[in-house]
């Protein structure tokens, strides 16, 4: 079986392990019967793991219940960017391989479930854990809005970027990012109110610059650019823009601008969110002939 899942984008700033947003890169996962384990990866992150180590066929064998399979991997999605490569491989490869429930599956193996959510349901999502079941609520999203992410040419693992923050967090940051997540709520669902202001966080963004020090002059250089807001893309290194109509040009010039002032090896990408989510099937197989057609 085929499933295909899009990339996401977590916390938007103040919203940590809370919200996601699905956006418009995608990993496919196939699964079929075999003799014996035979793992094939494309395109990023491609040859890192072809063997039983590799995520997709941990999840795969999982919910198999066996390794009788051949799993082929094809992803667009950077590995180790903050761009939910992980959940996005989990859900897929769970739906491959027969699971009624991927969300659990992903949320269990990433660890926190937004980023899963955000894969499986497209669009913007909040997502909580209640008594052990994930509980999602997709969240009212502007078609109008556009998206730029900076995709620095280096590593940040989620292990160690989490590894950066505090055990416990003062009362005052707390509320702080309450409002800054009510803000940014709106904003996305209009981005005419969509201030900069919205992605101001105090939970994780600073505890984690000194792992990627050039952070804050790349997002001051995408806001100057004429960005809405701006934040890290999950746990980074990966720089998220929220951008309103026919602006992304603009603002991605200045990222690549800013990108090669701090010499900062990487790439730029304009991007729409993903509104489909998970797509398991023939509908995977019709989505991969159209991705997979010349332009």
């Amino acid at each position: 079986m085929l499933a295909s899942a899009p990339a996401s984008s977590a916390n938007l700033g103040p919203g940590f392990d809370a919200l996601a947003l699905a956006l418009e890169r995608w990993i496919e996962v196939e699964v079929e019967p075999a003799v014996r384990l035979e793992v094939r990866s494309e395109g990023e992150g491609a040859g890192l793991s072809d063997n039983a180590t590799h995520l997709a066929a941990r999840v795969a064998i999982e919910v198999a219940g066996h390794d009788r399979l051949r799993i082929t991997v094809r992803s667009e999605i950077p590995v180790a960017r903050g761009m939910g490569s992980s959940a996005a491989l989990a859900v897929a490869a769970a739906a491959a391989a027969g699971s009624p429930d991927p969300l659990a599956v992903a949320a269990r193996v990433d660890g926190h479930p937004e980023n899963a959510a955000a894969s499986v349901v497209g669009g913007l999502v909040s997502a909580c854990v209640i008594k052990g079941q994930v509980h999602v609520v997709r969240l009212p999203l502007d078609p109008e809005l556009e998206f730029v992410i900076v995709v620095p040419e280096r590593t940040l693992p989620t292990k160690s970027a989490r590894q950066a923050l505090p055990a416990t967090i003062d009362r005052q940051d707390a509320i702080f990012n309450i409002s800054r997540m009510g803000l940014l709520v709106a904003g996305l669902a209009d981005h005419r109110f969509l201030a900069q202001e919205a992605t101001e966080d105090r939970l994780h963004q600073s505890y984690r610059t000194p792992l990627f020090p050039e952070a804050p002059a790349l997002l001051h250089a995408l806001e100057a650019g004429g960005a809405r807001a701006a934040c890290w893309s999950g746990a980074g290194p990966s720089l998220l823009a929220m951008c309103g109509p026919g602006e992304t040009a603009k603002v991605a010039a200045a990222g690549r601008r800013a990108l090669e002032a701090e010499g900062v090896p990487g790439q730029v990408i304009e991007l729409h969110a993903d509104r489909r989510g998970l797509v398991v099937g023939e509908g995977a197989r019709d989505l991969h002939k159209i991705r997979t057609q010349p332009r």
